[in-house]
């Protein structure tokens, strides 16, 4: 039983996060912004179209693990994309929730919403095709 503790242990602080993996180009993705500490992407399973994840390039499981610091700039570093789509798109505010269940590694989610509803996330995600992701995309970008 303790040699499978010891290899979990080594996976966990050596396998990097599928957030990791695409902050180092590694895997595609439909990016909004970056700085030297977080980086902003399209959720590719959004829960409603205009769904972003702002990600700390440390990795960190639980969100309020996170610095003092890391944790006051990442709404800094995210109140212009929320501004943007809410511009973007026809919504009431930008929504804002962390959750972090589905990936091992801290984050932040926008979402533009109507109502409490639309926050959601045991809903069925949107599937959205290559080309409706990049007009998206394309769109926050004009508005940012």
């Amino acid at each position: 039983m303790g040699h499978f503790f010891r290899i979990f242990e080594f996976l966990k602080t050596n396998c990097m996060t599928i957030f990791s993996k695409i902050i180092a180009g590694e895997i595609p993705s439909y990016k909004i912004s970056e700085n030297e500490k977080f980086f902003a992407l399209l959720d590719i399973f959004p829960l409603v179209k205009g769904h972003v994840l702002i990600v700390p390039k440390i990795e960190t499981d639980q969100f309020f693990d996170l610095s003092a610091d890391y944790l006051s700039e990442i709404l800094l570093f995210a109140r212009p994309i929320a501004k943007a789509i809410e511009r973007t798109f026809d919504c009431n505010r930008c929504g804002i929730s962390v959750v972090g269940l589905e990936v091992p590694h801290a984050h932040l989610h926008l979402v533009p919403i109507n109502n409490a509803d639309d926050l959601n996330f045991t809903r069925a995600k949107l599937k959205l095709s290559p080309e409706e992701l990049k007009e998206i995309q394309e769109l926050i970008l004009y508005n940012l």
